[in-house]
């Protein structure tokens, strides 16, 4: 269904979607490249996940895999968790969330006020992280609970299905006129789901995946990462790099100094993985050519981050090394 926006929407799942696109002058120091980011924090549960949750349970429904009162599953680090909330209030589901001692305090709080049941995994795999214990997990509890669904965000194909909608609103909203588009890695599906409808349209757009040092989608050694929501430490069971421009891999401090410069140059909170993508860029600007279009997404609220990101102590505690920023324009 494509929404009216000139009329109510139906339901909440109806309001998801058609999020502005908002051209960013100050944020980085060039006057040759047109930057604009999509608003994604404007759907009602404050992110971009909100697409992929609603999607995955419509189709889910509509092929029998799951009724009303049926119990989801699912692993998240945050924000998909809180998409699978609110969706299942709207659908009758109940939901329980694998998440892992990333999960930041304000996102646990918001998720027990939808109702959602939390289970904990404390240990990562060795070698492969919180990622794959959470998975496990989710194995067990599918095994523990009847009538339990996996709406498996890691390897559903209506994942990347959700965000041709997405990069659809992008191409009609710039006239078609996009040269390049950033996008964070995780599960990988907002990017591949990107660069299949480029195919599908035979788009001359470059797509860059922003990936996290640490993470090993692009083949990097798995390392110790506490940006939740980016970067993973098992492969992505969407990634094509065949159908990827490029990719550059940012630091957790990179993205923390990405979230504070788009908020003092813009006045726009987002997440960590916004902010990785606001450093990748910074560095790779200069690639670009002069009159380029380049697009990404202000994928999350940032206000689920003020105990960690925006929270100057917490930084100082994690990384010693952020004195450093403390004077610079992008500080505290």
């Amino acid at each position: 269904m494509i929404l009216d926006i000139c009329k109510p929407a139906g339901n909440i799942a109806d309001a998801i979607g058609h999020t502005p696109l908002i051209q960013l002058k100050k944020l980085f120091s060039t006057n040759n490249i047109n930057f604009f980011g999509k608003m994604e924090a404007s759907n009602p549960g404050g992110s971009l996940k909100d697409r992929t949750s609603v999607f995955i349970l419509k189709k889910a429904m509509e092929n029998g895999s799951i009724k009303e009162g049926d119990t989801i599953i699912e692993s998240s680090s945050g924000n998909m968790a809180l998409g699978l909330a609110q969706a299942c209030i709207h659908f009758n589901l109940q939901l329980v969330v694998v998440v892992d001692p990333n999960l930041n305090p304000h996102t646990e709080r918001l998720l027990k006020a939808y109702g959602a049941k939390l289970s904990y995994v404390h240990t990562a795999v060795k070698n492969k992280g919180f990622l794959a214990a959470r998975l496990n997990r989710v194995q067990e509890l599918l095994q523990e609970i009847p009538n339990s669904y996996w709406t498996d965000q890691y390897g559903n194909p209506n994942n990347p299905l959700a965000h041709h909608q997405t990069i659809d609103e992008i191409i009609k909203k710039m006239n078609g006129d996009v040269d390049y588009i950033f996008v964070a890695t995780s599960t990988c599906g907002t990017l591949m789901g990107y660069a299949d409808y480029i195919l599908e349209n035979n788009l001359n757009i470059k797509i860059v995946a922003v990936d996290a040092v640490g993470s090993v989608l692009f083949g990097g050694p798995s390392k110790n990462r506490i940006i939740p929501g980016h970067g993973a430490g098992v492969p992505s069971q969407f990634l094509d790099v065949n159908k990827i421009w490029d990719h550059i891999a940012v630091s957790d401090l990179d993205c923390i100094e990405g979230c504070w410069s788009l908020l003092k140059k813009e006045g726009i909170l987002c997440g960590g993985s916004t902010g990785g993508v606001i450093s990748a860029i910074e560095r790779y600007k200069s690639k670009m050519d002069n009159s380029t279009n380049c697009v990404f997404l202000l994928s999350d609220r940032g206000e689920r981050y003020l105990d960690t990101i925006f929270n100057p102590e917490w930084v100082a505690k994690q990384f010693p090394e952020s004195h450093q920023i403390k004077n610079s324009a992008i500080g505290w």
